[in-house]
């Protein structure tokens, strides 16, 4: 308990350290790198940016672009740690091969090769089936318990050890959830700023402010692209981890019911 209490304190760590760091690698990026007065005419940045000078026509998005900044690298920073940490949980190759040993090993029955599979597999999903073959060992030449207790024994073993590993399979992945409508409606509101900039350009007496024109549009498409990448990003990303998960999930309890099924058979 105090192990994965300890693991989830780090991920929670994790984010609160990396969030914070983005948003100022997103703020020296854009004042220093983007907003450089070389990418600008007249190296001055209030004048447009040089012609095919992206770095400053992403300036000129305005004071929201390193906010989407920060969103972007998020997705990208918690995509790799989610992309490691399910690595990681899966285990040395193929979930369906090692479930499909351990089922060859119960119905021997070997439960001392079944383990074995579990040790040399790894992983959250064998640290979960391993828990519920322990639990089988363990109360298997009991005589105290009847062969219903013994069951109810097996499977609130693997519940346990499904309720201390699931955890860690989900950490993070509310962050890409909430980036999803976040970074929409910070585009939307990079958007409206740059429109209003537009339209006031459009306002003033006389000839239209040619300059306060173009950097009105600018900020509102660049917003708008930024938002919307970001946001396709994280919705895409983050169906790709749960589905991942969703199949984690279904070959632990697959293996949860297959364990049972071989203790009562074996137990009449």
């Amino acid at each position: 308990m105090k192990l994965k209490s300890g693991l989830k304190g780090i991920f929670t760590s994790f984010a609160t350290i990396v969030i914070p760091v983005l948003f100022i690698v997103a703020i020296i990026l854009f004042f220093f790198v983007m907003g450089n007065p070389q990418n600008f005419q007249g190296n001055n940045p209030a004048n447009l940016p040089k012609p095919g000078n992206y770095l400053g026509t992403i300036y000129k998005g305005g004071i929201i672009v390193p906010i989407l900044m920060t969103i972007l690298m998020m997705v990208i920073t918690f995509t790799i740690e989610r992309f490691i940490s399910l690595t990681k949980a899966k285990g040395k190759g193929s979930i369906s091969a090692f479930i499909l040993s351990v089922y060859q090993q119960l119905r021997k029955p070997d439960i001392d090769a079944a383990i074995s599979e579990c040790d040399s597999q790894k992983g959250s999903v064998a640290n979960i089936i391993k828990a519920g073959l322990l639990k089988y060992k363990e109360i298997q030449s009991r005589n105290d318990m009847d062969k219903d207790q013994k069951v109810v024994s097996i499977k609130q073993a693997i519940e346990e050890a499904t309720s201390l590993e699931l955890p860690i399979l989900e950490q993070n992945l509310v962050i890409l959830a909430t980036i999803a409508p976040l970074a929409t409606l910070m585009g939307l509101l990079g958007t409206v700023l740059g429109m209003i900039r537009a339209f006031a350009a459009l306002a003033t007496a006389g000839a239209p402010d040619a300059v306060a024109l173009a950097t009105g549009i600018s900020e509102a498409l660049i917003n708008t692209a930024f938002g919307i990448s970001s946001s396709a990003f994280a919705i895409i990303f983050y169906n790709y981890f749960t589905t991942k998960i969703d199949k984690m999930v279904y070959s632990i309890d697959e293996a949860a019911v297959a364990i049972v099924q071989n203790f009562v058979s074996h137990n009449k």
